[in-house]
């Protein structure tokens, strides 16, 4: 596997916001002089906060959408308060407070959502509310991860994201507001510590088979967090992404299940036993298994380790890739975080 410079000295940690004077290695498209203002919704959850680092790293006046901007968890607040430290504005509003996002909107020109599952839906309110404000550029939905308008996935995922999502896309594009849609392999800290595993968290043991899904040979694209954060906020802000989907498929980072295997084996010169799972025993699972984050897992890796829902060519007229738009960016390869694990 080709080996790629990590980030370390380029990303902030989780929680950590950049200093002033921080070092970019990352130059983005040649623009207007003035950088975009980017308001973030979403911004403590797992991928906002790294895109909250991106967009102050990168020089961008940056807000934060938070529902309280005092609160009472030791952890949340410390969040905060690196936000605070690299020169964030914190903003107090939430998806249920409309009148908070006309408010918050006003103060940016880009708009990058991150959250949840459970609000993918209520981003029709924040669509109404960026048409309101009259001055957004550029609308980025809370997307990374399976194509929605593409995807074969089966249930639980379909009716629980898949068809929201489609439909955060329809009133997008209804609203006439530009937009730029971000689609993401699978997260590291979702993909990887189990070493492709879908339903493991962490490497097998010695005496621990591996559970592969399907053949083991369909390719699969893995992203790092802190990289999606830093490829968002640059297309978010780049005329060659706007209305369209922006692919975030690191070259270094996409091989098949086996492949990652044979590498973990090779770091720890271990041999772990393959045990394949065909597609009917695979949605036997999903329909049966009584945990229901179980059965959203399992048809995720369905769709993408099964269905090959990974593996297309991008369509240059709706879509575009990351590293081809942004060759300096250092990514962090799979190489890289697996020798976390050892």
């Amino acid at each position: 596997m080709k080996k790629i410079a990590g980030r370390h000295s380029r990303h902030v940690p989780i929680g950590k916001a950049p200093r002033p004077g921080h070092k970019r290695l990352v130059q983005e498209p040649r623009m207007s002089s003035e950088k975009s203002k980017i308001l973030v919704v979403g911004a403590t959850g797992h991928l906002g906060r790294h895109v909250v680092a991106a967009s102050a790293r990168l020089g961008h006046p940056t807000f934060a959408l938070v529902r309280d901007t005092a609160p009472p968890n030791p952890a949340k607040a410390a969040l905060l308060q690196s936000f605070r430290d690299g020169g964030v504005t914190l903003l107090k509003g939430d998806l249920a407070d409309y009148g908070s996002l006309v408010s918050a909107a006003k103060h940016a020109d880009v708009v990058i959502s991150t959250v949840g599952v459970r609000q993918i839906a209520d981003q029709t309110r924040l669509i109404d509310a960026i048409k309101e404000a009259g001055n957004i550029k550029r609308f980025v939905p809370s997307e990374f991860g399976l194509d929605a308008d593409r995807t074969a996935a089966v249930e639980p995922i379909r009716s629980l994201i898949i068809d929201s999502k489609a439909a955060v896309r329809r009133a997008v594009e209804a609203s006439g507001v530009p937009y730029t849609y971000a689609w993401t392999g699978y997260f590291f800290s979702y993909g990887l510590p189990g070493i492709g595993q879908v339903l493991a968290q962490s490497p097998p043991a010695d005496n621990n088979a591996v559970v592969v899904l399907g053949d083991g040979d369909s390719k699969v694209s893995y992203v790092d967090e802190g990289d999606i954060g830093t490829y968002t906020v640059l297309a978010a802000c780049d005329p060659r992404a706007e209305n369209k989907t922006l692919y975030i498929k690191p070259p270094a980072n996409t091989l098949s299940h086996n492949e990652l295997l044979d590498l973990w084996e090779k770091k720890t010169g271990k041999k772990f036993e393959r045990v394949h799972l065909d597609e009917d025993a695979v949605l036997k699972q999903i329909r049966e298994d009584p945990v229901p984050f179980k059965s959203i897992l399992l048809s995720i890796g369905h769709a993408v380790y099964i269905k090959r829902e990974h593996e297309f060519e991008i369509d240059k007229s709706a879509g575009v890739d990351a590293s081809e738009l942004y060759p300096d960016v250092k990514y962090t390869t799979v190489d890289d975080y697996l020798n976390r694990l050892l």
